[in-house]
């Protein structure tokens, strides 16, 4: 067996990567008005194409999949040429990058949706919390329960988003299905008590993702669609009652479709409940038997082990990726990273964004 290691290259699809580091998708909020993109994203990724791949932050579906301010879409004309000039940019570097096709759900405000219509969810639950709007914080709503012809659209949806990262350039989407936002909200139990196809059984709650993945592989070749999924994760106030039995079956039901690759949140982003802290992601990876893709908390050792171990293919890198363009080189020399400035995280200009420092050449 050939011998691997954070630094060999991997066949993803088409795309020959250089490297099994990825950059993750990381909400900014730093598109221009429309929420196009803009120069400045441009910049913000061709500084970090040394990545093996690139997911983009999330880009809304549509006006509709909206939860914060300035963030991208991929839904119109003026959002693909946006995104056209950052793809070139990645392929001109000889990196690859995938978009994340996003949906917020009921993690929105009405200020945030069209004609101040309520977020929509798959049950009438609110989230604990504060929406992030263009006029400060406001506590979130009981959000709209999608009738099933609403769901169909928003597959629609899902299908045409894919159409135009396509159009824009993108080697693949990723189907962001994690994090609390509207399929993660579907899947699991604390955010779904519907009683029709799908509510109640694992089946049921599945049948979202699946088809969201079957409108998507419709216009864009499985190989080229990634999948990303938490299952522990309690952000936007998110649990399920078995979360073990419900992601080792979504598992299951994506190994025939041949993606990309799968990738996995492995812990929280906020506090769990003990009994959640004995979650095997081993045992939820071996089920699977495509590229697994691994996120959360990892640094140089422990990626490079995890590729090693064959318990990863490809390590994604979060908050390391914001202060640090160069972390390929910087971890290839083991070197010391910058420390990222969390006041700058989220909106903003050039700041804790593009001007972070690099490795003297």
């Amino acid at each position: 067996m050939d011998s691997k290691d954070l630094f060999s290259p991997l066949q993803l699809g088409s795309c020959a990567l250089t490297n099994r580091i990825v950059m993750a998708p990381m909400t900014r909020n730093r598109a221009a008005e429309g929420n196009i993109p803009q120069e400045i994203n441009r910049l913000y990724y061709e500084q970090r194409a040394s990545a093996g791949l690139i997911i983009t932050e999330g880009a809304q579906i549509s006006p509709q999949g909206a939860g914060y301010p300035f963030t991208p879409g991929i839904y119109n004309n003026e959002q693909v040429s946006g995104w056209k000039k950052i793809t070139t940019a990645i392929h001109q570097k000889g990196s690859h990058i995938f978009i994340q096709l996003w949906h917020v759900g009921r993690i929105s405000h009405p200020s945030l949706q069209p004609d101040n219509a309520l977020p929509v969810a798959p049950s009438p639950i609110k989230p604990d919390g504060d929406a992030f709007t263009y006029s400060g914080l406001q506590p979130f709503v009981q959000p709209h329960a999608l009738e099933t012809g609403e769901i169909d659209n928003i597959i629609d949806d899902y299908r045409q988003a894919a159409r135009h990262a396509l159009d824009a350039g993108f080697d693949g989407v990723e189907i962001h299905a994690a994090n609390g936002y509207l399929i993660d909200q579907f899947l699991r139990d604390g955010s779904n008590n519907r009683t029709d196809e799908y509510g109640g059984s694992l089946e049921n709650r599945s049948r979202f993702l699946l088809q969201v993945l079957e409108a998507v592989t419709s216009v864009c070749d499985s190989q080229r669609v990634g999948v990303r999924l938490s299952p522990l994760n309690s952000f936007n106030s998110m649990h399920d009652s078995d979360p073990t039995t419900l992601f080792s079956y979504v598992v299951q039901q994506l190994k025939p479709l041949k993606l990309a690759y799968l990738h996995i949140l492995e812990g929280s982003m906020s506090p769990l409940p003990e009994a959640d802290k004995t979650f095997d992601y081993k045992k939820l990876a071996a089920l699977y038997d495509g590229i697994y893709m691994a996120n959360h908390g990892y640094d140089r050792q422990s990626a490079d082990e995890a590729i090693k171990s064959g318990t990863a293919d490809l390590v994604s890198f979060g908050i390391p990726y914001i202060a640090n363009p160069d972390l390929v080189e910087r971890l290839k020399a083991d070197a010391l990273l910058n420390t990222a400035d969390q006041a700058s995280f989220y909106g903003g200009d050039e700041k804790g964004y593009t001007d972070y420092s690099f490795l003297p050449s």
